[in-house]
């Protein structure tokens, strides 16, 4: 492990402060689950460290039925689904966060750590896509908001600039007859990373007969998360039938740019991005026709 200053930060403008004197130079510490083993493994360097986690703003964990959901970026993923009424609303959401590592990750891993890793494989951040997340950041300049779909620029990389950080994370409160889920393909149940994931969200009418609307998302195909808006468009005024849904799937497995790696080849993600979104879609029908 290399050397490096740790700073433990107590308000949100002392770490706005210090970001934006030591530029890229500075990490964030709020769970540390990818951090640290970026550093140990010499994949990163970084020469100081502002620990977040004893801010309150980060920690807080907030849902109201008619604001939504609120996560700081430093809440840990087992306050999610420990919490009965966020699986209850946000059951997509659990879906990925029950997701990331195992459960002793889960004890110190954040959904803001899981974004602002920016991994092209990340199981957080479809989900969040097709949630209508928002990003919220807070910088020198002050505080701006930015679509999740749009947070993430390449690996690795996000639209945060120096001397900002991600304070938290806001889920609009969902509609009735709405439903999202996540699903992944790993070789192993836990503990692994996606080969493909995809995550998706539907609002049906009254009678549950009709889309409305729906976001699909796919992780893992691309050099960032992929928003697949022309999926979603394809099934809206239709009913929720299997054919509806493979012109879905089929749209977003078009719009998927996979490599061959170690973890998959190229070829496999492309048929799996086809059969996860029919997946992912028919859990959302699913759950929507139930919501009422």
């Amino acid at each position: 492990m290399q050397a490096f200053e740790y700073i433990p930060s107590a308000t949100i403008e002392e770490a706005v402060t210090i970001l934006a004197k030591e530029g890229d130079q500075a990490r964030i510490l709020s769970g540390g689950t990818d951090l640290l083993v970026q550093m140990r493994e010499g994949r990163r360097r970084v020469s100081t460290v502002v620990d977040i986690k004893h801010i309150p703003e980060v920690n807080q964990l907030s849902y109201d039925p008619r604001k939504g959901l609120d996560i700081g970026a430093a809440v840990p993923c087992y306050r999610l689904y420990g919490d009965p009424a966020i699986c209850a609303v946000y059951p997509g959401l659990i879906d990925a966060a029950a997701l990331i590592g195992g459960v002793q990750i889960q004890g110190r891993a954040t959904l803001g750590g899981n974004l602002c890793n920016a991994s092209p494989a990340a199981d957080s951040i479809p989900a969040l896509i097709v949630l209508r997340a928002i990003c919220v950041i807070a910088g020198s300049a002050g505080r701006r908001e930015v679509p999740v779909e749009d947070f993430c620029t390449a690996p690795g990389r996000t639209v945060l600039q120096r001397g900002e950080l991600l304070v938290s994370l806001h889920l609009p409160p969902p509609l009735p007859n709405s439903g999202a889920a996540y699903l992944r393909f790993t070789p192993r149940n836990e503990m692994d990373i996606a080969v493909v994931g995809a995550g998706a969200s539907v609002i049906l009418d009254d009678g549950g007969k009709t889309i409305l609307s729906a976001r699909i998302a796919l992780g893992a195909v691309a050099p960032r998360p992929l928003f697949v808006p022309a999926a979603g468009q394809a099934l809206a005024g239709r009913q929720p039938s299997p054919e509806a849904i493979e012109e879905a799937a089929r749209i977003a497995q078009t719009a998927a740019t996979p490599i061959t790696d170690m973890r998959g080849s190229a070829a496999q993600r492309t048929h799996l991005s086809a059969v996860l979104t029919r997946r992912a879609l028919a859990k959302a029908i699913e759950r929507a026709q139930t919501r009422r």
